[in-house]
């Protein structure tokens, strides 16, 4: 471990790239099946609902394995750890490229979710434990935009393989980045004893209650509104499985000498609120992330592809920042914070102003906009998360940090599903009821569309009215759906406002101090 006086080793830089490169693949491959899902769905013969579990497979694996790195990593060595990780998450990536059914593609991503799950959080922690205090906002600064940019890449990626050569190189594009990963981890991290004994002294009620709570939760948030919520006797069970899992694991937080969920670091008022807000943010970046190619594939008729061009905007300035992102991570943790998720707020009411005739350039300037916002807000949330612990706390509080933003992600599109769902037939009803036999305006309305359809295709009156008819009913349902997104976005940027008053509960040092400060 490097000591908080020194520069960082060539060795410790090589540790922290190939970290880098691990959460880089893992938060990729997150979203670049989103593209190809269409595609992979028609050839493995999968419908629709049966083909979301591509998507849900990968996430419920990821977030039981994201808090257990911390425990598994002390069990048999950080290196040995990610070496076996990355090795497995190639190996299942090379399953669901050569996949031909439903079956093998989903167990090939559960395993790439379990197995990249540790390999976020295991870089944020390799560049706290190996990079000196001074040095830390440069490697915070390299996976902040690994963690910002890979969910926005990913769609772009993916829609460019699909088109071009074919849905599988989502999957086998993994087996070159993983070479280049093995590699730098052989040589950068050093060869630690594994303390198999921890296996038996294990926090095993606190592990199967933190397993059974997340995974039944993140099943129920991603497939609830798909099954009608308690509707469904699934998710009724479901619901009551992660209920007493996360009983048993309330009842491990007291019993167990060392949890394997270590939740006492929510008593630092820092990190809690650090953990609150980027649940938040978690909600707003995924909840944008599903928004903007639903309206633009809804609305504009765009493809996965052209949605994904404009989902990239954002990521813009975090490229063109990228120089003095070190810089501006040693000003005012709590300024910045501030300033992020304002800038966040504001580009969400900037397109509170859709109409069904808004396209991909309507969101230009407020994507460029939230660009800023997320680099604002996410950098120092992300060097605040270990930066207001100690070092021998900074695994744990990576995996607890990254689970966090994973469960607003995934809290945040089930409200905005439930949201959008019960917006869609208010607005519908609300419309259609203005437009009745009693109303003068509706029926001149009617009776013109019936006209025009007449001339031009030459049909009887009666069939020109059913045609209208039609005509109006796709126009309330677009009408209906463009309301119901200015509001998702009018929505996202109240809770962006009102997370700000936890940031003053932020320490105003930025992490490298704090973290110079501990390590005394």
């Amino acid at each position: 471990m490097t000591d908080h006086h020194e520069k960082a080793t060539t060795q410790d830089w090589v540790a922290v790239i190939g970290g880098a490169l691990g959460a880089l693949i893992a938060s990729l491959d997150i979203s670049i099946v989103n593209s190809a899902l269409p595609r992979i769905q028609g050839e493995i013969g999968a419908s629709g609902t049966e083909g979301t579990w591509i998507s849900t497979g990968y996430l419920v694996s990821e977030v039981v394995m994201i808090p257990l790195t911390a425990w598994l990593s002390r069990v048999f060595g950080q290196r040995a750890l990610l070496l076996g990780c990355a090795t497995m998450f190639t190996l299942f990536s090379m399953l669901c490229g050569i996949s031909h059914s439903l079956e093998s593609m989903v167990l090939g991503r559960v395993g790439q979710g379990f197995f990249g799950g540790a390999l976020i959080p295991a870089a944020q922690t390799i560049i706290r434990t190996r990079l000196p205090a001074r040095q830390l906002p440069v490697g915070m600064s390299i996976f902040g935009l690994i963690v910002l940019l890979g969910p926005l890449v990913g769609p772009v990626v993916g829609g460019w393989l699909t088109e071009s050569v074919g849905w599988q190189w989502c999957f086998f594009l993994n087996l070159p980045i993983a070479i280049a990963l093995v590699t730098l981890l052989l040589l950068g991290l050093p060869k630690e004893k594994m303390d198999i004994a921890q296996l038996l002294e294990a926090d095993w009620l606190g592990i199967i209650g933190m397993t059974a709570g997340l995974s039944c939760l993140t099943v129920v948030l991603e497939e609830g509104q798909r099954e009608r919520w308690f509707e469904s006797p699934i998710i009724v069970w479901l619901t009551v499985i992660s209920a007493i899992g996360f009983v048993l694991l309330a009842i491990a937080q007291k019993t167990s000498a060392r949890p394997v969920l270590k939740l006492k670091l929510m008593l630092n008022r820092s990190y809690a609120a650090v953990i609150v807000i980027v649940v938040a943010v978690g909600m707003a970046l995924y909840g944008i992330l599903y928004v903007i190619p639903q309206f633009l594939a809804g609305i504009s008729g765009y493809d996965a592809e052209q949605s994904g061009r404009v989902l990239f905007l954002s990521g813009i300035p975090a490229i063109m920042l990228m120089p003095v992102l070190p810089r501006l991570l040693r000003l005012n943790m709590r300024v910045m914070v501030i300033i992020g998720l304002l800038c966040f707020a504001v580009s969400c009411f900037m397109d509170v102003g859709l109409t069904a005739q808004s396209a991909g350039e309507a969101f230009v300037w407020s994507q460029l906009l939230r660009g800023v916002g997320q680099i604002l807000a996410f950098m120092p949330l992300n060097q605040a998360s270990v930066g207001s612990v100690s070092r021998e706390d900074a695994a744990d509080a990576a995996g607890l940090y990254n689970m966090a933003r994973n469960l607003g992600g995934s809290l945040g599109l089930a409200l905005l599903g439930v949201f959008i769902d019960r917006q869609v037939t208010q607005h519908v009803q609300s419309i259609g009821e203005s437009i009745t036999a009693n109303s003068a305006t509706g029926q001149d309305y009617l009776a013109a569309m019936a006209a025009n359809v007449a001339t031009q295709t030459g049909v009887d009156a009666a069939a020109a009215h059913t045609v209208a008819v039609a005509q109006l009913a796709s126009a309330i349902q677009e009408q209906a759906t463009v309301i119901t997104y200015t509001n998702c976005f009018w929505f996202l940027g109240v809770a962006m406002v009102a997370m700000i008053p936890l940031t003053f509960l932020l320490r105003t040092r930025p992490a490298g101090a704090a973290a110079s400060q501990m390590a005394h």
